[in-house]
């Protein structure tokens, strides 16, 4: 057990967050709902809760054999090392761990230096099918938005777990950004990471050299949403990826004829609380700045979209949607 010390604190709660009656599936096991719980039709003394934790009740099985979580889980079906384990989960979820397993030296210098993971892009499916297939019915975006988003490279579908890929490049089309978010939700749950070897200083962005106003949100689908219900295609626009403002700073100085800054953020206390530190910064530096959040009634530009659509509202024309804070 003393193996799990070789990964870091970030690395096991990945594999720790992994859907543990989708580790069960892949091994070829028939999962089963009961109640608040699931079981396995071939092995029904045992129980998953909350999809992370197992225990088999059962007392014919040597201590240690009985529970655990997703790694023991690996450990007692599947016969696994717990260091093989972890990778097993890793891997699964789409994390790569590229460098070489290794033991952590027991003293530790006062100065670590790490060294740089490679940025490697997932390799592509064959086509896009589970990616249509969710960001149209999951996500309710137009096809007509979601093809200009493939037919430009922004995005695709990764081969293995079909998670979709966003892309984050700069000025002269070099991706130096990836972020992943899967197909499969469960109970409002998903998947998402970034990339190993991502530059931060970037993020997924749409630009026009002839655009002197950019959009800037927290989420690729909200920044997707945004240009289906405005039917905008032409001004910039950037994802954060979360609320530090390092993607911006970096766009700004690649595309300096930007003059407006338009923070569509969410509605929630974090983005409220963002938009009003970004602003003041933005505006002290000589940019006219702008809150542009959704409807007080909506989170962010997505669930505004997804709610129009089960209404079945028009969207796509300015008109229908100018007040936005109605």
């Amino acid at each position: 057990m003393d193996q799990r010390n070789s990964f870091t604190k970030e690395e096991l709660a990945i594999a720790k967050s992994v859907d543990l009656t989708d580790v069960a599936r892949n091994l070829g096991y028939t999962v089963k709902k009961v109640g608040s719980y699931f079981t396995l039709k071939e092995i029904d003394s045992l129980r998953i809760y909350n999809r992370r934790s197992w225990f088999r009740w059962s007392k014919e099985y040597d201590k240690g054999e009985n529970g655990g979580s997703q790694i023991d889980f690996l450990r007692v079906f599947a016969g696994m090392e717990v260091k093989e384990a972890v990778f097993w989960l890793l891997d699964f979820a789409g994390y790569r761990r590229y460098e070489d397993w290794k033991p952590k030296a027991a003293i530790v210098e006062a100065k670590v230096v790490e060294e740089k993971v490679p940025f490697v892009l997932p390799l592509a499916a064959p086509d896009n099918r589970y990616l249509y297939q969710y960001l149209m019915y999951d996500r309710r975006l137009s096809k007509e938005v979601i093809d200009a988003f493939v037919k430009t490279g922004l995005i695709y579908e990764e081969g293995r777990y079909h998670n979709i890929v966003f892309k984050g490049n700069d000025r002269n089309g070099n991706t130096l950004f990836a972020s992943m978010r899967g197909v499969f939700d469960r109970n409002g749950k998903c998947f998402k990471c970034d990339v190993a070897g991502n530059d931060k200083n970037y993020g997924f962005n749409v630009w026009n050299e002839e655009s002197t106003e950019i959009e800037v949100f927290e989420g690729a689908i909200d920044l997707m949403s945004y240009a289906d219900i405005y039917s905008d295609f032409h001004s910039n626009k950037l994802a954060l990826g979360m609320l530090s403002d390092a993607p911006l700073v970096t766009f700004l100085k690649e595309h300096p004829q930007i003059t407006t800054i338009k923070f569509c953020l969410d509605n929630d206390k974090p983005g409220r609380t963002a938009t009003e530190q970004l602003m003041q910064k933005y505006y002290e530096l000589g940019y006219e700045v702008e809150d542009c959040p959704p409807p007080k009634n909506y989170k962010d530009y997505n669930q505004w979209l997804k709610e129009a659509r089960k209404e079945n509202l028009q969207i796509g024309r300015v008109p229908q949607w100018q007040d936005r804070n109605n």
